[in-house]
């Protein structure tokens, strides 16, 4: 559970802006999406491999 201490005197929308960028780093939504549906490690494995595929021919495209 989440405990975001509000300040005396401070603005309530700062507070949930605290509050919103703690539970981001938190990665619960991120999970919680991810355990709606399985998918094969397999399949996990070669999206990854894409992913640093992509990653990689963007870094050797900014070098040139």
């Amino acid at each position: 559970m989440l405990i975001i201490p509000v300040k005396e005197g401070e603005n309530i929308d700062r507070a949930l802006k605290r509050f919103k960028r703690k539970f981001d780093k938190t990665g619960t939504m991120r999970q919680l999406r991810k355990r709606q549906q399985f998918t094969k490690p397999s399949v996990e494995k070669r999206q990854q491999n894409l992913k640093a595929q992509y990653i990689q021919r963007l870094r050797d495209q900014e070098e040139i």
